[in-house]
């Protein structure tokens, strides 16, 4: 059988035996496509969810703040940001006081021809734009306190602002169950400070933090405190089909829009099996969530709650940007082992800022072997850091069947985390 995978911007043909206990190649199940998505995006700022439209809200107003996702997010900024402007100015905004912010978290900015792509040319260089610097403290506030008395420190340009508005787009989230709404502001125009606590050992540890799960979850609820401490006035969030074409928008209130998002999404992007599998083959979803391997962390969670202990996950991941920083990868030279890794980071050995995605992945790793396919590693490296290397998954395949045998149980997963499995 034939299919392709995920895997960069051109994809990567797999060709693999159908067994006896192939489980199959499992994807979302799509949502139908919006046949003029603007359309949609005007309608929805008009007649939003339990708001006011944006129109309205901007009235009156001296300034606004949009916040919009990176780089390594496939959020159609470029069809969004026109359509949000264009209400805007409507409302009385001018286009001098309207900043747009991109939500970096702890990432590189985005500049240059990279900006050029992310907002488009003419909006690249008609409006103020800021990348969010989290390790800048002169540009945080302090809004409030989460958690146990953690400071919640978030972007002046945003706290400055008359009017606030959060793009994105609604995926399934290996800790926040999923992304957008509050997931913006918190990690998005956080400072590192706060960043700390949302990521650190025993919120990644948590049982609840995880996959598809909003209820007792508490990197959600996190999120939520510090939008409400912060502000924010209105979202417009949309859902992707694995084409990244748009099949819904979501606009208005910030909870409650998102909240409908996410009800949307899950009669979609989660497949529950009645066993779990003895190994899976999937993807990081391809460009531009597959640019690293902090990235690929997703992934890998994806499928792992589905991957019985002693199975393997091997994953393709491009990674033409290595590790992603040289401080992730300075975070990986602490894992002599998986499991000595794990105890050093609850006992708070040592702090590394992206340490977060590491211990997803040994989390995972304890229990399961991870394989991986990159072009973007060299094989020495991911073996010195308890991966198995693989260079042909063709071959990978065969020999993962010698291993557990012709009725092996097991699945492909071509477009990665856009899909949670689950064992009922």
């Amino acid at each position: 059988m034939h299919i392709r995978l995920k895997y960069g911007e051109e994809g990567l043909d797999l060709e693999f035996p159908e067994t006896s206990n192939f489980v199959g190649v499992l994807y979302p199940q799509e949502a139908e496509v919006l046949p003029v998505p603007e359309d949609a995006v005007q309608q929805s700022l008009l007649k939003p969810i339990e708001s006011e439209s944006l129109k309205e809200l901007g009235r009156n107003k001296t300034d606004a703040v949009i916040v919009i996702s990176d780089i390594t997010r496939p959020v159609p900024n470029a069809l969004l940001l026109p359509i949000i402007i264009q209400h805007l100015e409507a409302a009385g905004i001018p286009s001098a006081k309207i900043t747009i912010l991109i939500a970096t978290g702890i990432h590189r900015p985005n500049e240059g021809k990279e900006l050029e792509r992310l907002v488009g040319k003419e909006i690249a260089y008609s409006y103020r734009i800021i990348n969010h610097f989290s390790k800048n403290q002169d540009d945080m506030v302090l809004v409030g306190h989460i958690g146990n008395g953690v400071p919640a420190l978030v972007n002046k340009h945003y706290l400055a602002a008359d009017l606030k508005i959060l793009t994105g787009f609604i995926e399934p989230h290996m800790w926040a169950g999923f992304s957008g709404g509050r997931k913006s502001i918190l990690p998005g125009i956080s400072s590192v400070k706060t960043l700390e606590f949302m990521h650190g050992p025993e919120m990644v540890a948590h049982p609840q933090t995880r996959y598809g799960v909003l209820e007792g979850n508490p990197f959600h609820e996190a999120g939520l405190d510090i939008m409400e401490q912060a502000g924010a006035d209105f979202i417009v969030n949309v859902t992707l089909d694995t084409s990244k074409k748009i099949t819904g928008v979501f606009a208005g209130h910030p909870v409650k829009a998102h909240l409908e998002g996410v009800e949307f999404l899950s009669r979609h992007c989660v497949r529950t099996l009645d066993k779990p599998l003895d190994f899976v083959v999937t993807t990081n979803a391809g460009a531009p969530l597959d640019c690293n391997l902090y990235q690929t962390a997703k992934g890998i969670s994806g499928v792992a709650g589905a991957t019985r202990e002693g199975g393997v996950i091997l994953i393709a991941t491009e990674c033409l940007e290595g590790f992603g920083s040289e401080e992730y990868r300075a975070v990986f030279e602490h894992a002599t082992t998986p499991q000595a890794f794990i105890e050093k980071l609850m006992k708070k050995e040592f702090f590394l800022p992206d340490q977060w995605c590491a211990q997803e992945t040994y989390q995972v790793m304890l229990k399961k072997e991870i394989w991986v396919h990159t072009q973007g590693i060299d094989s020495d490296t991911l073996k010195r850091f308890h991966f198995k290397p693989v260079n042909k998954i063709n071959e990978a395949i065969v020999e993962l069947l010698d291993r557990f045998g012709p009725d092996a149980r097991w699945a492909i997963v071509p477009d990665g985390p856009l899909l949670i499995l689950k064992v009922d």
